[in-house]
């Protein structure tokens, strides 16, 4: 036989001996036919691998040599260690990644019912109400479950932050806070924050707003309180540094300096400072650059040290530590809005033509 003939008679073996598998498994009990399914499937897919594989003359003449070659190569299969789990769970994981980016960036629908049925978004004011109380849910059950011995786990917001981004956390929250404005357990700054994010007016036909349905009230008041809290400063580790924010930790460090009365780096050498946890959370290389700059110390430099977290400030001892803090430079964009625009050169009139 040409190798063609050998390929094409394997392919014939191999069908037959699926077809008389499958007829022995459909007389089997629905226990037996389960236990064999993955099997089957296999099997089913060696076959189809066969159609469109060209094998040597000799590695078809061996296996058609087989009284059962479909059998032998999944022996032989289930003896290979595949990636076939790693690549199940790498399905199951980016369909929960895509699932939840989904969620995530679900838009917050900014009106009324009355406005969505004379707008015919029904259906988007639907989807955005109902993840409004599955966000109001999922901050309930955080606290529920990171609440023990007095405090509330960090892992709480990073939870439902993952689940619904900050955006919607904080319009729930928002919400919750509005309607517990006379509650004393909810503190005056997050009630000044809830007052500058607005929620959407969405009265029922008793006159109730329906944002009521996604107030967080199955734990302590003062817990929720504390969870926006938790939220509102993780959210801004989030958000780059302004000049300001810079400016106000370069403040901090040379009140720190000034306020030493002796050198207290390990060696007795040089004043230091720690820097801000939050500041080195949200800094950059050229944020660092620039907070240097503004502090007025010539021998200024940053490190760590051993066996203590965080960075470090050090100046040495004799550096005149009664100095203003250096102007921040504007940047060439800041100085091209100040600077006024030239004028523009007036038109050139029209010479009058003298008469002759």
């Amino acid at each position: 036989m040409s190798n063609e003939e050998m390929n094409t008679a394997l392919y014939e073996k191999m069908s037959a001996e699926q077809g008389k598998f499958r007829d022995w498994l459909l007389t089997q009990p629905p226990e037996e036919i389960l236990n064999h399914a993955y099997e089957y499937t296999v099997r089913e897919d060696m076959v189809m691998a066969m159609e469109n594989l060209d094998l040597s003359h000799g590695q078809a003449a061996v296996l058609l040599d087989s009284p059962s070659p479909l059998d032998d190569l999944y022996q032989e299969y289930v003896k290979v260690e595949t990636d076939y789990m790693d690549t199940i769970r790498d399905c199951l994981e980016s369909r929960a990644d895509h699932m939840l980016k989904a969620q995530r960036e679900l838009p917050i629908y900014q009106h009324p019912v009355t406005y969505a049925q004379a707008h015919d978004e029904l259906e988007a004011y639907r989807a955005s109400h109902k993840a409004n109380v599955a966000c109001k849910e999922a901050i309930e059950a955080a606290i529920a479950e990171h609440y023990g011995d007095n405090r509330l786990g960090e892992a709480s917001v990073a939870q439902v932050v993952e689940q619904f981004g900050y955006d919607r956390t904080f319009y729930v929250l928002s919400a919750t806070v509005r309607d517990k404005e006379s509650d004393g357990r909810i503190s005056r700054s997050n009630k000044e924050w809830a007052r500058t994010v607005p929620v959407v007016e969405d009265l029922d036909d008793w006159n109730q707003n329906r944002s009521r349905y996604f107030v967080v009230d199955q734990c302590n008041p003062g817990l929720t309180d504390l969870f926006l809290k938790m939220a509102r400063h993780d959210f801004l580790l989030t958000q780059p540094l302004t000049k300001e924010d810079i400016m106000q930790e370069a403040g901090r460090v040379l009140r720190s300096f000034q306020g030493q009365q002796e050198p207290n780096s390990p060696e007795g050498t040089q004043f230091m400072v720690q820097l801000s946890a939050d500041f080195l959370a949200r800094a950059g290389s050229k944020d660092q650059d620039r907070l240097m700059k503004m502090l007025p110390f010539p021998s200024l430099s940053l490190s760590t040290l051993k066996d203590r977290p965080g960075v470090f400030a050090f100046i040495a001892k004799d550096e005149n530590r009664d100095q203003p803090l250096r102007p921040g430079r504007a940047s060439v964009r800041d100085k091209l809005r100040k600077k006024p625009d030239a004028p523009k050169p007036a038109a050139p009139g029209k010479k009058k033509v003298q008469e002759r």
